[in-house]
């Protein structure tokens, strides 16, 4: 016992110096201090759209071939959809205040169904965004490295993506700040070698605009019109992986400073006028410098040599520097995965499509599942890929633009049904209804391009993973039943519980043998529990106890006022039981709390209980399941057992009750 105490002692010491001190949900200030500034939200969630930089722009040049000069129509096409994306997304933002990623949108503004797929494709999209954006930034960095080194890529990845997951299991914010240098020397370092090249390659746009206009006469008067608007269209669809990372805002409004839609639509606009510059910038520059592709190194590489050539020694470390950046940011860019992801898994599991335990939260305050279960897929989707960052684009462009589709058509929808409510009905479904259009072509082209490249695994991972996903919901809808069944037959059935009707007791004896029954709601399971006392031990029991702890998920903690309501509703189901019991003569007490995790707030009031009632035994209802089985082990928490197993470790008797449904 005493060597098991301290062997806890110590794993709780080493899990506090690397997670850091368990946080108070009831400190007053909590919210504030776990929620970002604009600034630090375009840190954490307009990384991944900066990065995009990275890859986005080059894919979509090198899809022009020679027709290089057409890259103007495709930087002008570039800046449009993202203020359209983006603008689109600010109508999000404000029609879902609490946060309204594309899970959420589909679910209530098209079905539950279409909301489930939108949250299937989304989780995967974070997952790959995961992958892609650390295979990237090693391959930067190993960009200027000895070749030598490249038998450590895989090694590098899985080392960044731990830390990663380390720094969101201590908080959001704590992941964030150690991000700023990086995310701030990136910008300085891209938004001087562009304005650099812009800035003494203005004489030159004349030229440029000339053999553009000789580029497009060419190819009119050789293969007509047609074939100019696909080679624009083909470069425009495979630059698609640049609008990634704009609905990370929507999905992340609950993580913001209030005024948090004010906050989130000050992020998205930081995030679209940045993206925007950066990746229109680097195509113009592209063709002021007519970079060409080298083997073993990418467009911006070659670009920034181009433009530091006369610099000397300085452009030489300079543009280390800038690559270094570059990787960091990717690096930087997987954060968006690690902040959106596991609120994406939340709000499914506070929907039943995915188990419940992803809804949970760490004592950080964290949904410490939801980011491991986004760090080990991503660990396995690099390791199946061999980080190959060509592959991981053509999964992750498809998976993203499903996301748009829904979330774009659930607002056209909302917008038409509202008209005659909205006075500015007319122009919100005009924004939303291009980011529709605009959104159905890009993945249309991407699927039709890259389908036999690898584009049909992405679209059979969703499908597979939206097939568990039904099953998954299909289990807690049969359980749902079940328990509405118990519920009826017990909730009414307080006379049949065997009970011997006692006199009103004077004054309560403490010395009695008490029962102390842990309760989840006024329901059938706690009717049926304390049914069970009586069945088995008769009048035995004089007192009982009713302990109730409500749970702080990530439905609950969005602000003071849904912690609050959780304290009256637990404090009110354990008065019915209480009023119940006093009604047949017994003497009986409540105890409540409120916390993350059920098993320790237990632990916490045990000796509190045990000292005011030494003669008490615990007791706890489980239900048993017609075919019980590993998936139904894994579905649900059986915190009885927990519980059990953590009192008796403490020398302190626990019954489990079988309740079967």
């Amino acid at each position: 016992m005493q060597d098991n105490g301290t062997t806890n002692k110590k794993l709780k010491s080493l899990k506090t110096l690397i997670i850091g001190e368990p946080r108070n949900p009831f400190d007053t200030d909590i919210f504030h201090k776990v929620s970002l500034i604009a600034l630090f939200a375009w840190v954490g969630l307009g990384s991944d759209a900066m990065s995009s930089a990275s890859y986005g722009p080059e894919e979509a040049y090198l899809a022009l071939g020679d027709n290089i000069y057409l890259a103007i129509f495709v930087a002008l096409s570039i800046i449009l959809t993202i203020f359209v994306i983006s603008t689109s997304y600010s109508q999000i933002i404000e029609l879902f205040p609490t946060g309204g990623g594309g899970y959420l949108v589909a679910s209530k503004l098209l079905s539950p169904s279409l909301g489930m797929l939108s949250g299937c494709a989304l989780l995967i999209d974070y997952v790959l965004t995961i992958a892609i954006s650390i295979s990237s930034g090693v391959d930067a960095m190993l960009s200027f490295l000895p070749a030598s080194w490249q038998v450590f890529k895989l090694g590098f990845a899985f080392f960044v993506i731990m830390t990663i997951i380390v720094l969101n299991l201590r908080g959001i914010k704590e992941s964030v700040l150690f991000l700023i240098p990086i995310f701030a020397l990136f910008i300085i370092a891209h938004v001087t070698l562009i304005l650099y090249a812009l800035y003494f390659h203005a004489a030159n746009v004349p030229t440029v605009m000339s053999n553009t206009a000789t580029n497009v006469h060419t190819i009119v008067s050789g293969a007509g019109l047609s074939a100019l608007l696909f080679i624009i269209l083909h470069s425009y669809s495979m630059g698609a992986g640049t609008y990634t990372g704009i609905e990370a805002v929507s999905n992340a409004v609950p993580v913001m400073r209030e005024p948090r839609v004010k906050t989130a639509k000050r992020t998205m606009h930081l995030m679209a006028i940045s993206l925007a510059f950066m990746a229109a910038g680097l195509m113009l520059t592209y063709i002021f410098y007519h970079v060409s592709p080298e083997s073993g190194k990418t467009l911006n590489a070659i670009l920034f040599e181009n433009i530091t050539s006369s610099w000397g020694p300085l452009g030489h470390y300079f543009v280390i520097a800038t690559l270094v950046s570059e990787a960091g940011l990717l690096f930087v860019a997987a954060q968006t995965g690690f902040l959106d992801g596991p609120r994406v898994l939340a709000n499914m599991a506070l929907d039943r499509w995915v188990p419940t335990r992803f809804a949970t939260l760490s004592d950080r305050l964290v949904t410490q599942n939801g980011i491991l279960i986004m760090g080990i897929s991503a660990l396995i989707v690099v390791f199946l890929t061999q980080g190959s960052v060509k592959l991981l684009i053509v999964l992750y462009s498809i998976a993203v633009f499903i996301t748009f589709i829904l979330s774009q058509a659930g607002m056209v929808r909302h917008w038409w049904k509202v008209k005659t409510k909205v006075k500015d009905w007319k122009k919100k479904l005009i924004i939303n209804g291009t980011g529709l259009f605009m959104t159905i072509m890009i993945l249309m082209s991407v699927i039709a391009v890259k389908f036999s490249e690898g584009g049909w695994v992405t679209l059979l991972i969703i499908g597979a993973f939206a097939g568990v996903v039904i099953l998954i919901r299909r289990h807690y809808d049969n359980t749902s039943e079940l328990i509405k069944e118990l519920n009826a037959k017990a909730i009414n059935s307080a006379e049949g519980m065997n009970m011997i009707k006692n006199d009103v007791p004077d004054k309560a004896n403490m010395q009695d043998k008490t029962a102390v029954l842990l309760v989840n709601g006024f329901n059938g399971l706690g009717m049926q529990a304390l049914s069970t006392i009586f069945k088995l031990f008769g009048g035995m029991y004089k007192n009982f106890v009713f302990i109730q702890i409500g749970v702080i998920d990530a439905g609950v903690f969005k602000g003071v006022e849904e912690i609050k309501e959780l304290q009256t509703e637990i404090c009110k189901d354990v008065d019915e039981y209480v009023k119940l019991i006093s009604s047949h003569g017994y003497y009986a007490e409540g105890f409540t709390a409120v916390g993350t995790d059920v098993v320790e707030e237990i632990t916490k009031l045990a000796p509190e209980i045990l000292k005011k009632f030494p003669n008490a035994v615990f007791f706890g209802g489980q239900i048993v399941f017609p075919n019980d089985s590993r998936l139904t082990r894994w579905l649900h928490n059986y915190t009885v057992f927990a519980s059990q197993r953590k009192l008796y470790a403490d020398g302190i008797p626990f019954v489990v009750l079988p309740i079967k449904v």
